[in-house]
């Protein structure tokens, strides 16, 4: 196991494509807050040195809360996020005075299968940040803002990118330093390493792995948990 590994947890967006009257970082998910599933997943393994949640400013107060009723020892701090995605990790990263890795893991993604956090640990050596993909399996089309066709593209080497994500602190801290020197944002943190000439290797992920985006992913992940951890434990 590494020494100082920490995992990051942006959980601070406003949630656009979901349900406009319910939060969804707190919103109910099998007798729990969503975000404190995520995070009691995180802090099942033993490769995580400590947890630091991203929240927006007004629901810190709250974040301590749930530390404190769901017994989230691995949690010493909330950090308030920014407006972006991008901002909000870059702020957990600055909390960060001394570690050897960071991972990065979206706190509304609850279902983190077993043995994932190991295999990104031992994947690691010799690249500059590794995460889970799942290769896209169908047709993929270009279509313009009138609904037309522009271009069929083959999905041979298109994977769908997930977290949690691993680096080195220090390369992640060099990438997010340069990409806001020149200005620039991107969805993932794959990408601002990648865009410093960083080695990123991508290993198999899970379809179980799903974002909460739409009160519908909320639903099949509600379905997948009713099931069992037996369902998604790989």
């Amino acid at each position: 196991m590494e020494k100082g590994t920490i995992a990051i947890v942006p959980a601070a967006g406003v949630g656009k494509r979901f349900d406009a009257s319910r939060r969804k970082t707190f919103v109910d998910l099998n007798g729990l807050p969503l975000l404190v599933q995520t995070l009691k997943r995180l802090q099942e393994s033993e490769s995580i040195e400590e947890i630091i949640p991203v929240l927006r400013g007004e629901d810190i107060e709250k974040g301590y809360e749930l530390v404190s009723n769901h017994g989230l020892y691995k949690i010493k701090k909330i950090v308030a996020g920014g407006a972006e995605r991008q901002d909000s990790v870059y702020n957990g990263l600055m909390s960060i005075e001394e570690g050897d890795l960071v991972l990065i893991h979206d706190g509304v993604r609850p279902i983190l299968s077993r043995g994932l956090i190991d295999r990104l640990l031992s994947g690691l050596n010799g690249f500059d940040g590794i995460a889970p993909g799942i290769p896209l399996k169908e047709t993929i089309k270009v279509v313009d803002n009138k609904g037309m066709v522009v271009n069929t593209v083959r999905r041979e080497g298109f994977w769908s990118i997930q977290t949690p994500q691993l680096f080195p602190l220090d390369i992640l801290k060099k990438a997010y330093q340069s990409a806001y020197d020149e200005g620039y944002y991107a969805t993932d943190d794959t990408a601002l390493v990648e865009r410093i000439g960083g080695r990123v290797k991508i290993i198999p992920g899970s379809p179980f792995n799903i974002k909460v985006t739409t009160p519908e992913d909320l639903e099949i992940i509600r379905c997948l948990l009713t099931k069992g951890e037996s369902t998604f434990d790989f």
